[in-house]
């Protein structure tokens, strides 16, 4: 989707212990609803669904959920005149520097600024894009809008988007 090259980029995956532990349960749930009611014959549960539906369950959560989780990753990218923010395979955000009116390095809370990790956001107003940690970089619009860049190398990530829009000012003034 970029065709100009990356001068910055960060890809970050979902990586706390507790957050896994928890994915695994729930697919550890629809593995053994399978086994118990399709391979053995037991019907699982006071109200069992029909075999397709423990077949569909099976796919969904017990599959799908950890390979969806295994493929999530936030990479951040700054290029000549823009912002990317991917959150693959969900969801791509271009943000031009046009709109960005400011930047600040800071420390946050995701869950009690944002309702946690993910695309996250209390508001269309203010907006995060996490997977771990608590530093970012926090673009505020033109228009007022705040979004939270959730980082490793927040330093470097808000040094880049300096340099590039220094240079895009440089240009058009």
């Amino acid at each position: 989707m970029v065709s100009e090259p990356s001068l910055y980029h960060e890809e970050q995956h979902f990586r706390q212990w507790w957050l896994w532990t928890l994915v695994l349960a729930i697919a550890a749930l629809g593995w053994w609803s399978f086994i118990q009611q399709v391979l053995f014959g037991r019907p699982f549960g006071n109200n069992p669904a029909p075999d397709w539906g423990v077949w569909l369950l099976w796919l969904v959560i017990g599959l799908g959920l950890p390979l969806l989780f295994r493929r999530l990753k936030l990479v951040l990218e700054v290029t000549r005149g823009e912002v990317v923010v991917r959150f693959s395979p969900l969801s791509v955000r271009v943000i031009p520097f046009a709109e960005i009116g400011g930047l600040e390095v800071r420390e946050y809370n995701a869950v009690m600024e944002y309702g946690g990790w993910g695309i996250k956001g209390w508001s269309r107003r203010k907006m995060a894009y996490n997977v771990s940690g608590n530093r970012g970089v926090e673009l505020t619009l033109c228009d007022g809008r705040r979004i939270m860049l959730g980082s490793q190398r927040p330093d470097e990530l808000a040094e880049a988007i300096e340099t590039q829009r220094r240079t895009l000012d440089r240009h058009v003034g």
